[in-house]
């Protein structure tokens, strides 16, 4: 992503920080262990990242200003995600991406994955949190670096294409997007979590591990 992108349609927003801080507390926190080694990919700002605590963190996003974002103890990889050369091959065993995979090609998607089986130790996991556009067709393409479409069905054959076992997938995972007059606070977000009834839930959460 350019710096254009981040200056209007990715702005700073501090709400983020408060949906990961709730979402490491009430889920990723129990998926991540403290000896891992965590990658994500895509980081933006790095509020994933951030958050997990673990042995090892790692970041790639190509815009050149995230580093300034991130905590001490993150190593940050300045590239394109389709190259993870400066990641070590069998060092990572759960890698992360939100809101990324809709940004790139078929073919570059492929390429990420066909990498991530060779960072990933044997039995690595990967979770993708997505749009999901069986349920957010209309704004899907606001956003105009969307380039590829997923559904809850589309993305789960993919990874299984590519060598991924699909462990979970949740077709109604969280909200589309914080421009909302909701408030968010970490309580609020753990109780939708725990709520059987996702109202207004457009993106999806998909966990795989390498076999």
């Amino acid at each position: 992503m350019t710096d254009a992108y981040f200056e209007t349609r990715l702005t700073y927003d501090n709400r983020r920080a408060v949906l990961w801080k709730a979402l490491w507390r009430y889920y990723f926190s129990r998926k991540i262990q403290p000896e891992d080694s965590v990658l994500e990919l895509g980081c933006g700002y790095g509020d994933f990242i951030n958050n997990v605590k673990c042995a090892r963190r790692t970041a790639v996003d190509l815009w050149p200003q995230f580093p300034g974002f991130l905590e001490a103890g993150v190593r940050p990889v300045i590239s394109s995600v389709t190259d993870l050369s400066q990641i070590e091959n069998n060092s990572v065993d759960y890698a992360f991406a939100s809101n990324l995979f809709e940004h790139l090609t078929v073919a570059e998607c492929e390429t990420v994955l066909a990498q991530l089986k060779l960072k990933l130790r044997a039995g690595g996991r990967l979770t993708l949190l997505q749009p999901n556009y069986r349920y957010c067709s209309t704004e899907y393409f606001d956003d105009y670096t969307h380039v590829t479409v997923w559904s809850h069905v589309s993305i789960g054959d993919f990874l299984a294409k590519n060598g991924f076992q699909v462990q979970s997938l949740v077709p109604r995972f969280l909200p589309l997007t914080l421009k909302s007059r909701l408030p968010v606070s970490q309580f609020l977000i753990g109780l939708y979590l725990l709520s059987p009834v996702k109202l207004l839930a457009k993106q999806m959460l998909i966990e795989a591990k390498l076999p």
